[in-house]
This record gives C-alpha cells, structure tokens and sequence, in this order.
C-alpha cells in the first residue's frame, strides 16, 4: 500500500503545484482525464515532471479509489508511457 500525505484532494492539483514521489520533488503540469468510466469514476492522469533533469511522468489513478489505484509512469518518447517498475512507496503533496 502506498503510503499518502495529501494537502487537498488529489483532483484539485494544478499547474504549477508540487508534488513528491518515492521522496523526489516534482511539479504538477496537468491534472486531465484519461478515461471516463461512469459518472462516478475517472481514470486521470497527473502530468508531473522534473525540471532539473527534464524527466516527465504521470501519476494515474481512478477518482472512486485514488488511495488504492495510484500507478507511477515515465515518459520514455514521444507519447508513449512505460510503468516505472520500481515500488511506489510514497506520495505527497
């Protein structure tokens, strides 16, 4: 289980906002819908990156189960996402 710290709810992170992962800091670029299931679950995608070594990423959960269902992603070309394998431990924001 990831172990979560929130400020504010998830769905209300923006531009600009930051956020830690697994203990590194990065910052919100968008929060966007991915998939809408029903009218009461989501699949989003938090659109994260780190600035000093240009690296980006998304945070994926669905909005019925945000503390369960986060799954970490890095982006590794041009629009295409790989599931960073390494356990995700921690978020922050």
């Amino acid at each position: 289980m990831v172990k979560i710290k929130k400020s504010k709810p998830i769905i209300e992170l923006k531009k600009g906002d930051k956020i830690k992962v697994n203990g590194r800091a990065l910052e919100v670029d968008a929060n966007i819908v991915l998939i809408e299931h029903d009218k009461d679950t989501k699949e989003m995608a938090l659109e994260i990156f780190d600035a000093k070594k240009d690296e980006d990423f998304q945070l994926r959960y669905f909005t019925n189960n945000v503390d369960s269902s986060f799954e970490f992603y890095e982006l590794k070309g041009d629009f295409i996402y790989s599931r960073v394998r390494d356990e995700l431990k921690e978020v922050s924001w």
